[in-house]
């Protein structure tokens, strides 16, 4: 045994060899004990935390890892505060999973934990996406619900997001409330991990049936669709749970001309066509491009695997797809909606819309010029359902955006749901064609109308213990030494999310009225925003740039979108990111 071991990490992991663990599982702590100082202390320098997520780490042993024991100890403990919450009732929960590797396992463990404590399952049949999993909360009126997934992250990873009656993910104060009763937890002993078969109802098909007629319902013109039903679409799942979906809705809808990526519609957790099965990279979509080439496509869509997130590629006016990111999309979307809520006589002056604060501002002139509400909210498509559960009955949602790709309309769903956006967006692009304009000339169209709002996003990885020590120093660094300047504009207004404060011209400072959060961001006279925020799901932080300048004729577009590009590389580099 390695002396040098931190007594406190090598206690915990003592406890793993001594504790009611399975044979396997010791055999592997007793490995890292003997022989991998770095990994051993990986694997138990902390408990994993729910993050913006929920719980999301690497699998393996460990209290900092993915496993049916941690998974156990949480789902115990949101057993135990569900049933504080609600004392005396009936109790249900529903449960989905993605195509990650133990998914599926982790799944029915937590199914039967939960059947264990008296709570009825509604457990799905099979992979599912997990905006089907918020829709199912409500449609059954449950308490609770988790879904097993890890997003975008690599093959390594899983997690287990939570959410609650409403169908949005968990956010204060039951967040750490859970966390509080988890950590109550000491013996895994006290996990009841066998509960019996008929607390559990396993829905599938007959329910998916459900969600996409709710999701056809959304569409503001069928008739449009008809008209250029064989606009040429390329849809890839990545491996993941919009492989059946997506295609069904897309069909329900009215197109008759979705092209799938076949290598990619293998369910496989360990995403063998992708290095990372995140749409957010180019790489992600490089099969599906080709593919779109070989049969002159019109549209590309690549959706995340538990499909909340969608990537998309359009043509530009030399006929090459080109990718373009969250932000233009959203743009994409939101003026859509806006316009046919506003032909269709729908806008009465109570609507909203809402987006995350490191989502472009371009949302909020388009909110403005339409009369619509705008909200902005912390990072996290969990603060847009928030803002949904308090205007239920008061007001109109009518979309939700933010910039890492995630979009939502209509208000079934409390989440960002990529097979809806997949039916919007070929939707706006069959609008557009009914206008005589592809997605391209609309985006630009969108440019000249309210301002050429460019943005870009660099992450920088730092993983593990020491990582997160670097990652907390930057944040400390921007957060004690603001810069005076940015890019030669002087920055008027600082907004530190974590004292609540922002400071404007002449040192006048404002409350945010928003839960406390480690952000901030830094406005230029100029119009650029400049936001840091360290990742609440992955080892990484990110640096979000926005500028903006003025288009005023089409022919324009190249130059001026070249000189924000030189912006935002001028920004990159005067404050050390790149």
């Amino acid at each position: 045994m390695n002396s040098s071991i931190n007594q406190a990490i090598l206690q915990k992991a003592q406890a793993w060899l001594e504790g009611n663990f399975d044979k396997t599982t010791k055999d592997q702590v007793k490995h890292l004990i003997e022989n991998d100082e770095n990994e051993l202390t990986e694997s138990f320098y902390k408990d994993l935390e729910f993050g913006t997520g929920g719980l999301r780490g690497i699998m393996g042993v460990g209290t900092n890892r993915m496993n049916i024991y941690t998974v156990g100890m949480a789902t115990q403990g949101l057993c135990n505060y569900i049933l504080k919450q609600f004392p005396g009732q009936n109790i249900s929960v529903a449960i989905a999973h993605d195509c990650r590797n133990n998914s599926r396992l982790y799944t029915e463990t937590a199914a039967k934990i939960f059947s264990a404590n008296n709570i009825k399952v509604y457990l799905f049949e099979d992979l599912r996406p997990t905006p089907e999993l918020s829709f199912a909360i409500r449609y059954f009126g449950c308490k609770s619900g988790i879904v097993i997934t890890a997003s975008h992250n690599p093959k390594e990873y899983n997690g287990y997001k939570v959410y609650w009656d409403d169908g949005g993910q968990i956010i204060a104060p039951h967040d750490k409330n859970i966390i509080a009763e988890v950590q109550k937890i000491k013996l895994i002993d006290e996990v009841k991990f066998d509960g019996p078969d008929y607390n559990i109802q396993i829905i599938g098909k007959e329910f998916d049936e459900v969600y996409l007629e709710k999701l056809k319902s959304l569409s503001l013109n069928p008739d449009i669709i008809r008209k250029h039903k064989d606009l040429k679409i390329v849809y890839t799942p990545i491996h993941g749970t919009g492989v059946d979906l997506v295609p069904d809705i897309l069909k329900k809808i009215g197109f008759s001309k979705v092209i799938s990526v076949d290598e990619q519609n293998v369910v496989d957790g360990n995403f063998p066509t992708v290095h990372s099965p995140n749409p957010e990279e180019p790489a992600a979509l490089k099969m599906a491009i080709e593919k779109a080439n070989a049969e002159n496509a019109d549209l590309v869509m690549a959706t995340d695997p538990d499909a909340d997130r969608v990537g998309i590629a359009i043509r530009d006016h030399n006929n090459e797809l080109i990718l373009i990111n969250g932000n233009q999309t959203g743009s994409l979307l939101f003026y859509y909606l806006l316009s046919g809520w506003q032909q269709q006589g729908k806008l009465t002056g109570n609507e909203y819309i809402v987006k995350t604060i490191v989502t472009t501002e371009l949302l909020v002139e388009m909110a403005n010029k339409f009369g619509v509400k705008y909200y902005d909210v912390l990072t996290g498509f969990k603060f847009i359902a928030d803002i949904m559960k308090q205007n239920e009955g008061k007001s109109t949602f009518i979309a939700g955006s933010e910039e890492s790709y995630g979009y939502l309309a209509g208000d079934f769903i409390r989440d960002k749901d990529a097979v809806m956006a997949c039916a919007l967006i070929p939707e706006t692009a069959a609008w557009a064609k009914e206008n005589g304009k592809s997605l391209y000339d609309l985006l630009i169209d969108i440019y000249l109308e309210f301002g050429f709002y460019k943005e870009s996003l660099i992450s920088i990885v730092r993983k593990g213990k020491s990582g997160a020590e670097e990652i907390q120093q930057m944040m400390d660094n921007f957060r004690n030494n603001p810069p005076e300047k940015i890019n030669n504009s002087k920055v008027i207004t600082i907004k530190d999310y974590q004292s609540s404060v922002a400071i404007k011209p002449g040192g006048e400072k404002e409350i945010i009225d928003l839960p406390k959060s480690n952000v901030l961001q830094f406005f230029t006279e100029d119009g650029s925003k400049i936001s840091v925020r360290p990742s609440g799901t992955e080892p990484k932080i990110k640096f979000y740039f926005g500028v903006k300048g003025k288009l005023t004729d089409k022919s324009e577009f190249e130059s001026v979108n070249q000189k924000l590009e030189n912006k935002i590389k001028n920004i990159q580099k005067e404050l050390g990111i790149v």
